[in-house]
């Protein structure tokens, strides 16, 4: 029998404050009974000697001191874990919102896991395939990764979030693939593109949905992601599949954050951000990566909006801090009709390296993407050169290097979010558009392979 409480003392806004508590603990669950006998859900923030400081799931409204009860749990927040997830759409909390029955757990599972310890780490590098060609041959996403993706407000990372979640996939691995999707903080026509969208190109079988609308109270907008990674945990080493976690919004989580830290009148640390917001997040992401002796791991994929389109503002600044790189949405793209609108210079995927060439992709991959990166650049600025003193002020060289950079962005980055390319179809195309360049500016590419492939594409030219 749980032991009830008549003992609030205090209601401030999304807080609660309980008195005279016995062995209660930090991230406890607990119920508010009201007079009318509603109950409410809450979850202990902070203990302070027999004090206990909670937060309310729901409005406090209603809830009078003299008679409202509250009992604690002894447990957190916890997940129902089932194979029978896939397929199925849930609430920030768990709960199925898709007309379908409720899970028959085979464990449940504590939300608040612990980051993945780094002795028992295997290394990434299994070569993931999005379809995306500047993310497959460029910016290569490597199985095990934590690789985000850094938008801003009005730039379309949902519709590039729902393209990646529907085309990713190992090659060459016979191990069942899962996507979990969460997103946090979102509108209901935003949810409601989500789940048509995995309905309509039959993701959602092979899916995990997590939904929280942005009429949720805070405290769900910061379980909904770790909701998402017990289910990916228990899919990864408990089902040993290969499991791409997609989170979106982080920024509407980071603000959740900033809300409850507010409310608690913690100091506040840069932009009115609580000051252990490095740590919280570092305490999500590092549960992504590959286990020791296990089939199974867990990709990441982070979405976030960056302020103002500010790269240094805090929730993209500490998020590269503990990533593994980064790909970069360019609204300068995306208003010339480019889609998705990658920024290809300032992305980068740390670990690209390690799931690229023989055995992987392939063996010219390497030296495609190296010389993709050169020429994209030089093309860019001459560009700027003749933007500033004219076409006339260009060499023949440069004019061929201005004329790949627009070929370059016209064919090989706009892409659109329907068209779902191997990583043979994005090289190959990186190699036709080479051929505008002349041989003798292949400096990043082995002459075995000009002889193999540029010389082939240049003839069919």
């Amino acid at each position: 029998m749980l032991k009830e409480y008549r003992t609030i003392s205090e209601v401030t806004g999304p807080l609660m404050l309980v008195k005279n508590v016995e062995n209660v603990k930090y991230n406890e669950l607990g119920e508010i009974e009201l007079s009318s006998g509603e109950v409410r859900k809450c979850r202990v923030l902070e203990i302070n000697g027999t004090d206990a400081l909670v937060q309310l799931f729901n409005s406090s409204a209603g809830i009078n001191l003299a008679t409202s009860k509250v009992r604690f749990l002894g447990r957190g927040i916890e997940l129902a874990v089932s194979s029978d997830m896939l397929g199925r759409v849930f609430d920030g909390m768990g709960n199925p919102i898709d007309g379908g029955p409720e899970i028959l757990p085979d464990m449940k599972l504590d939300i608040n896991g612990t980051p993945m310890n780094p002795a028992a780490r295997n290394y990434p590098s299994e070569f993931i395939q999005t379809g995306v060609s500047t993310i497959d041959a460029l910016n290569t996403l490597v199985r095990g990764q934590k690789l985000p993706i850094f938008s801003a407000s009005g730039l379309p990372h949902a519709e590039l979030a729902a393209q990646i979640a529907r085309q990713a996939k190992v090659l060459g691995d016979d191990s069942t693939f899962a996507v979990v999707f969460a997103a946090m903080g979102i509108t209901f026509e935003e949810a409601d593109f989500f789940i048509q969208d995995f309905k309509r190109t039959g993701a959602v079988d092979r899916a995990v949905m997590f939904i929280n609308l942005a009429n949720d109270p805070p405290i769900e907008r910061i379980a909904t992601p770790r909701m998402a990674l017990t289910a990916a945990e228990y899919l990864a080493f408990e089902k040993g599949m290969h499991v791409l976690v997609i989170l979106t919004d982080i920024t509407y989580y980071a603000e959740a954050l900033r809300e409850i830290s507010a409310a608690r009148k913690e100091v506040p640390g840069r932009r009115g951000y609580p000051g252990y917001l490095y740590t919280d997040l570092a305490t999500m992401y590092e549960r992504a990566g590959r286990r020791l002796n296990s089939e199974g791991s867990i990709t990441l994929i982070p979405i976030l909006t960056m302020p103002e389109d500010d790269k240094t503002h805090p929730i993209p600044d500490l998020t590269g801090y503990i990533t593994e790189g980064q790909i970069i949405l360019s609204r300068e793209l995306y208003k010339r009709g480019i889609t998705p609108p990658i920024d290809v210079l300032p992305s980068l995927s740390r670990l690209k390296d390690k799931g690229i060439g023989k055995g992987k992709t392939r063996d010219d991959h390497k030296d495609v993407m190296n010389q993709l990166f050169a020429a994209y650049s030089r093309g860019k600025e001459a560009k700027e050169l003749a933007i500033i003193l004219g076409d006339a002020a260009l060499t023949d060289v440069d004019k061929l290097y201005a004329k790949f950079a627009d070929e370059f962005e016209r064919l090989y980055i706009n892409q659109g979010f329907t068209t779902n390319r191997t990583i043979d179809e994005s090289i190959e195309l990186g190699w036709e558009l080479l051929t505008i360049l002349p041989r003798n500016e292949m400096k990043r590419i082995r002459d075995e392979y000009l002889i193999e492939y540029y010389d082939k594409f240049k003839k069919e030219d």
